[in-house]
């Protein structure tokens, strides 16, 4: 497929799938428009990039689709003064978007394979620095962070993580709430969080963040 396709495939992601969903800030917009998702994605998978759905990139993980990334970036209002800290680079897709939204990015990612991908993938970009760490543990040295970025979908949100907010920070991730897959906005508010239900929409699993299984007798 060629270089042309893609950047109408781009197009198509923007006007069907960005645009009629409440996907509204103009740079998230802009900024998913400027980067080639197919170039993270294995070739197998190129195909598929802009496809409404995750897309597998291998050692059993995904890409979260593009309305997720888009819906969570829209209400995250990530600014050149914002220090973001990103967890799940995956193959460093979201980094790069928000490259091109946030003064600096410091991009998580427990699997060391997709690491280096991700580390290849981004070589051109100075206001990401990638660490290979684990995804709930976040990476304390560079905190505080003005916007935490969870890019796949989680059971909980640690502790560990909102510690790293700066005061007023916010932070947005796909949590599964009651059996659903529902986008969050949290704001701080002291020591705590609170957080803001705004839409069911499905992503991707992230690593790191299961529930202690509870035993039945």
């Amino acid at each position: 497929m060629g270089h042309e396709n893609f950047k109408q495939m781009r197009k198509a992601m923007v006007v069907s799938q960005l645009r009629t969903t409440e996907v509204s800030d103009p740079r998230v917009i802009a900024a998913m428009s400027h980067i080639a998702r197919e170039d993270f994605v294995p070739s197998a998978q190129r195909s598929f990039a802009y496809a409404d759905r995750g897309v597998q990139i291998g050692e059993g993980r995904a890409l979260n689709p593009p309305l997720t990334t888009g819906r969570l970036l829209n209400v995250a209002h990530v600014t050149k003064d914002d220090n973001v800290l990103l967890i799940g680079a995956a193959t460093g897709y979201t980094a790069a978007v928000l490259s091109q939204l946030a003064g600096s990015v410091t991009a998580i990612e427990q699997n060391p394979k997709l690491a280096a991908m991700a580390v290849k993938n981004l070589a051109d970009n100075d206001n990401i620095t990638l660490e290979t760490a684990n995804h709930a543990t976040g990476w304390d040295a560079s905190a505080p962070y003005s916007v935490i970025v969870i890019d796949g979908l989680v059971e909980q949100i640690p502790q560990s993580l909102i510690d790293q907010l700066a005061p007023d920070g916010r932070i947005v991730a796909a949590v599964m709430h009651d059996g659903v897959s529902r986008l969050a906005l949290g704001h701080t508010a002291g020591a705590h969080v609170g957080y803001q239900y705004f839409a069911d929409c499905g992503a991707c699993s992230l690593p790191g963040f299961e529930k202690a299984k509870s035993f039945e007798f």
